[in-house]
């Protein structure tokens, strides 16, 4: 992953004041991370993370109440992480505001950079949320703050002189967005749980056509703005 060793106090983790205590549990969250990249959470076992690192089981359960809250953790730092990584998205510089198409590669790519850097996380907790609605709301509400997100980044060019408001977007553009955000996520969600083909979420492709999906669905929203002229990206 991994996370910043001053965000491992997540209810379930035992806090610990000692500095190398919380290296040890930053290590099997890195290390539990990484191996679920290839395993379920089902065989992802104790004694072998804890082998990885060099450490005993006593010391995972002393630091952690159960697997479960094992998990929580991690599931906890893959949501910090997306929120510090998507919902903090600005334009680049060298992107202009107002153009559409950048933006949408700007905010797909870094979509696609933060599941592919948490894959074996976000597999696991989609197929332990097949059990309960409530193993994937958190999840949903980084979902939903993305779409706002979003629509401030994607909202329609401003075409006034200096001095004059950007125009607020319509009802219609802001569901086109949401929309957008839907079928971009939703196409990642079932590249990680399903690997379909013919991308997947480490092919560099998938985020160049998504974006490209993304931009088209923007397009033919009703009030789009028009097409940026050639030569602006």
């Amino acid at each position: 992953m991994p996370p910043r060793i001053a965000t491992i106090d997540l209810p379930g983790v035992t806090p610990s004041r000692q500095q190398r205590s919380r290296e040890t549990t930053l290590a099997l969250l890195t290390a539990g991370a990484e191996l679920l990249r290839t395993r379920s959470l089902a065989e992802l076992s104790i004694s072998e993370l804890c082998a990885d690192i060099g450490a005993t089981v006593g010391a995972f359960y002393s630091r952690f109440d159960s697997k479960e809250a094992y998990f929580n953790a991690l599931l906890a730092l893959t949501l910090e992480d997306g929120r510090e990584q998507l919902l903090k998205l600005s334009p680049a510089k060298a992107v202009p505001a107002g153009d559409i198409e950048a933006q949408c590669h700007l905010l797909v790519r870094g979509t696609v950079l933060w599941m592919r850097r948490h894959k074996g996380v976000l597999r696991a907790a989609l197929v332990r949320g097949e059990h309960g609605p409530d193993n994937w709301s958190g999840f949903k509400d980084l979902a939903q703050a993305l779409s706002r997100r979003a629509a401030l980044l994607l909202q329609p060019a401003a075409h006034t002189g200096a001095g004059r408001r950007k125009p607020e977007a319509t009802t219609e553009q802001l569901k086109a967005v949401a929309f957008g955000v839907q079928v971009v996520l939703g196409t990642l969600v079932n590249a990680i749980l399903n690997d379909p083909g013919p991308l997947s979420v480490d092919d560099d492709e998938i985020a160049e056509r998504l974006a490209a999906c993304l931009v088209l669905m923007l397009r033919a929203a009703p009030g789009a703005p028009p097409r940026q002229p050639p030569g602006r990206r």
